[in-house]
């Protein structure tokens, strides 16, 4: 299905929780480059219901997990159904949907995301291209992250993309080819501790600037045995419930210390990946703390760029609806420099009404 021009919806869910992200975008394709157009755009909260669900269901049976899968595909068919009808949008060629991820455990040969079964697309009526990670792991790749094919096609003018959600990410070119990978986890750890302290998350990192550094709880976190891995790496919830969780509650600090501690490991892991005076494109609700974007600058002289907001919030559903659309093409849209898969490959699956 190779045209010019694709109307799209993407659709994300990420690790922070903070809801579904939808966005109704339009591609073009025009002597050799992509161009995209975000019409319209919004977020979707999460009730308490469905935080407290996602976020437990890696313990759950496979039973249950079956069930909170089919339950999970009925919410995100009804909110995209309900984004459709709001906006009166008419004539897509497909949704392009990446789920929730449960486990990512790409080591083991397994990754697995709620809402990618094939019911979706009856019940929505339309075309339905989504469960992209699965075939990279497959293919022995990481599964993770598979925007950067975006990173490369639709923002060639930066030097790095980063992109600041429930775990920090980036992408750049090296040598021809490439490069992406996992940094640190982000807000799927700060968000923890806003809500201790009785918000959904440290709005413009105000809790953080109230507290002091722990020189040692710092240091612990910098010497993980990850940072010091070569790409390619990702990082999933198992992770930092085994390996951060655990370190900051033995630290006792009160939530501010520890706040004002991770932000600063945070920005001290993302200022290793870049070289001096790069220009850094910043994604992702991180871009919006604001002292985060103060510790990234006095740790490093990178030319930060902050784009517009329906990018800064929405790029994740924009570049999985691009992963779509070059599905629908039978075009490449995962890079096996960035996963380690054994070939770069179409990923995902294509579900019709």
């Amino acid at each position: 299905m190779k045209k010019e021009s694709y109307h799209i919806i993407g659709v994300m869910s990420g690790t922070s929780l903070d809801g579904i992200d939808l966005a109704e975008i339009n591609f073009k394709y025009s002597e050799g480059k992509w161009d995209f157009e975000i019409i319209t755009a919004e977020t979707v909260p999460y009730s308490v219901f469905w935080r407290n669900e996602l976020k437990n269901a890696i313990q759950y049976s496979e039973v249950k997990l079956d069930r909170l899968d089919f339950k999970y595909t009925e919410k995100l068919c009804n909110e995209i159904l309900n984004f459709i009808k709001k906006n009166n949008i008419l004539e897509i060629d497909a949704i392009c949907s990446h789920g929730h991820t449960i486990f990512h455990q790409p080591e083991k040969g397994f990754t697995y995301q709620i809402g990618n079964i094939p019911r979706i697309a009856k019940m929505l009526g339309h075309t339905v291209v989504c469960d992209f990670r699965k075939q990279d792991v497959e293919l022995g790749g990481q599964g993770a992250p598979l925007v950067p094919i975006g990173d490369r096609m639709l923002f060639p003018e930066y030097d790095y993309c980063l992109n600041l959600g429930g775990f920090a990410n980036c992408s750049f070119e090296k040598n021809g080819k490439r490069i992406a990978f996992d940094i640190c986890p982000a807000n799927i750890v700060l968000n923890k501790y806003a809500e201790k302290l009785g918000k959904d998350f440290d709005e413009d990192g105000d809790f953080a600037r109230s507290g002091t550094i722990d020189d040692n709880l710092l240091r612990q976190l910098n010497s993980l045995k990850f940072y010091s891995e070569n790409p390619p790496k990702s990082l999933g919830v198992e992770w930092v419930n085994k390996f951060i969780f655990p370190v900051l509650t033995a630290s006792k600090l009160s939530e501010e210390n520890i706040l004002r501690t991770f932000t600063e490991h945070v920005a001290i892991q993302l200022a290793n990946q870049f070289p001096e005076k790069a220009s850094v494109l910043i994604t992702g609700g991180g871009a919006y703390n604001s002292f985060l974007m103060e510790r990234l600058k006095a740790n490093t002289s990178v030319e930060i760029k902050i784009p517009q907001p329906e990018i800064v919030e929405f790029k994740e559903a924009l570049v999985f609806g691009f992963l779509g659309v070059l599905k629908l093409r039978g075009e490449n849209n995962c890079l096996a420099s960035v996963t380690g898969a054994v070939r770069d490959h179409d990923s995902g699956k294509i579900f019709f009404p």
